[in-house]
């Protein structure tokens, strides 16, 4: 960071970035595992972030193989089977074993109507302040407000570290470490959608600096139904609903699981209303305030009972916390393509388990704790074989918004605002062509370049302009595999190739700054495909 005085240093043998389950499970693991840990956080851990601010549904399957077979096959075919079976396997096994340790830690879950402790489901204002709870007890220090700027290397290019500001006092500190774990969430590009006000891509662009790659992000393109005055993005109370134009008249083929597109089309040229009033009796009701009271919120302030009067809604852009891009796993340890550097939860790619199709849900919050609990372990096991590397000569690798020269000054807040312009559009995200594509990549761009060089001129400018500049690297990422993506699969949806190509049944590699490369990962073992 330009060789700004650094006004706490420390050391540890593992260094989580990120405070959300997948950073607190790895963690808890990694401390376990006998290193010494430090979590940074941009909010504070155990209230910030998406996991945080709602219920979270868990991808929780007893270990019958039936039930098993079920819920990986039909997620096979929803995400154009670029799943992996094993992984899939792997990770209902760690699932189902972490919430054994939930209960075993006297964790309180919650009951039905029927007095049924209900395990597929964690409160996550509850399970978060728990999880705080249970890493401090384990000895990890935990920085909060203090979000990471940019990650340090060795002469090896071997990740060494991060290093980062105090929001409070913008005080500088550095930790140096034998790994690093990046979870610090997707990128919903401050769209307002509930818990995503921290998450920005921060950890992305970090990690794009170190030379690591990604899988996936052209399914980065997740939209979640909300209110229309309100940032409350919790969809599953949605399946309940009807849709209808403003006259009052059903909108056909409307609806929140397979009807969202249908939803999109008809938003760009007039209001969508909704309300909750397909099958719902008095013990449903009962339950849905139950199980998301925070859903129900903004409904009670708004005098609107949702299930007999309807509301206007509209579709916030979700990014990769809900899609299933993220910095590619190379390993059942988690490990990235960069050695010292892991990946957990929204940060990674969930293409290992949902193909091209929504992450969003409990398959993220199960993907949350178990690449947690795997990075952390690994993390730990790496930084421990390496043996005391406080010594060794490390150096910051951060670029773009952290400069205090340069031959133009850096505005975040217009970056922010042209990103969103290029994201935020049903027309060219949701509903995507290869023109589209193209003009809103040569905008972003042009944009990268013209900020690559520019400067800060106060610390109370870094972290937006880091922000900033995550969001815009994020985007580029995501519509450079789209356009390469020649089909409809999964969430991504060509309107000028609307069919699923079988000779496509592969993921996208994806990386670069300045330059932006897309390739084809080895193909996946082909299976019949199903069309959704």
């Amino acid at each position: 960071m330009n060789n700004q005085s650094i006004d706490l240093k420390l050391t540890a043998d593992v260094l989580i970035i990120g405070g959300g389950p997948a950073g607190t499970w790895a963690a808890l693991s990694a401390a376990t595992s006998g290193a010494k840990v430090i979590l940074v956080d941009k909010g504070y851990c155990g209230t910030s972030g998406a996991a945080a601010a709602s219920g979270n549904g868990v991808w929780y399957v007893p270990p019958d193989p039936e039930q098993r077979e079920t819920a990986m096959a039909s997620r096979e075919a929803m995400g154009g089977f670029l799943a992996d079976r094993n992984w899939m396997t792997r990770v209902l096994d760690r699932t189902y074993d972490n919430i054994q340790s939930l209960i075993n830690w006297n964790y309180n879950f919650h009951t039905d109507h029927n007095g049924q402790v209900v395990y597929r489901s964690l409160q996550g204002p509850d399970y978060m302040r728990f999880m705080r709870q249970k890493i401090k007890k384990a000895g990890v220090k935990i920085l909060d407000n203090s979000p990471a700027l940019e990650l340090l290397v060795d002469l090896e290019g071997v990740v060494a570290g991060a290093a980062g500001i105090n929001r409070q006092s913008n005080s500088r500190w550095q930790v140096r470490s034998g790994s690093v774990v990046i979870a610090t969430g997707g990128c919903a590009f401050l769209s307002k959608a509930l818990g995503c006000n921290v998450l920005t891509g921060d950890g992305l662009l970090m990690a794009a600096e170190v030379g690591a790659d990604f899988s996936g992000m052209e399914f980065s393109n997740a939209y979640a139904i909300s209110p229309a005055w309100s940032s409350v993005t919790k969809t599953r109370f949605y399946d309940w609903a009807s849709f209808t134009y403003e006259d009052g008249t059903v909108i056909e083929g409307a609806g929140s699981k397979r009807g969202r597109s249908v939803i999109a089309k008809t938003l760009l040229t007039q209001p969508v209303y909704a309300r909750l009033d397909q099958g719902v009796d008095e013990e449903t009701k009962v339950w849905m305030r139950a199980s998301q009271p925070n859903f129900f919120v903004v409904f009670d302030r708004a005098g609107i009972d949702p299930f007999t009067q309807r509301f206007p809604v509209t579709l916030r852009l979700e990014g990769t916390v809900r899609g299933t891009g993220g910095i590619r796993i190379t390993d059942y340890t988690c490990a990235s393509s960069v050695p010292g550097l892991y990946a957990a939860g929204d940060a990674a790619t969930r293409e290992l388990i949902c193909g091209g199709f929504t992450g969003g849900g409990s398959h993220n919050a199960a993907w949350a704790m178990s690449s947690g609990y795997w990075s952390g372990q690994s993390a730990a096991a790496y930084a421990l074989s390496l043996g005391d590397t406080s010594q060794r000569p490390v150096q910051g690798v951060g670029k773009v918004g952290l400069s205090y020269t340069g031959n133009q000054t850096l505005f975040p807040e217009e970056i922010i605002t042209a990103t969103q312009a290029e994201v935020f559009p049903y027309d060219r995200n949701l509903f995507r062509t290869a023109t589209g594509l193209n003009e809103s990549l040569e905008r972003l761009n042009k944009l990268w370049q013209e900020i690559r060089n520019s400067k800060i001129t106060t610390d109370n400018q870094i972290v937006r302009a880091r922000e900033a500049a995550a969001m815009l690297a994020t985007a580029r990422w995501m519509y450079s595999s789209g356009i390469q993506r020649q089909e409809t699969r999964g969430m991504h949806k060509r309107e000028d190739f609307p069919l699923l190509d079988p000779n496509q049944q592969h993921r996208l590699i994806s990386g670069g700054l300045d330059t932006i490369w897309v390739k084809p990962e080895q193909a996946i073992v082909n299976r019949e495909l199903v069309s959704v």
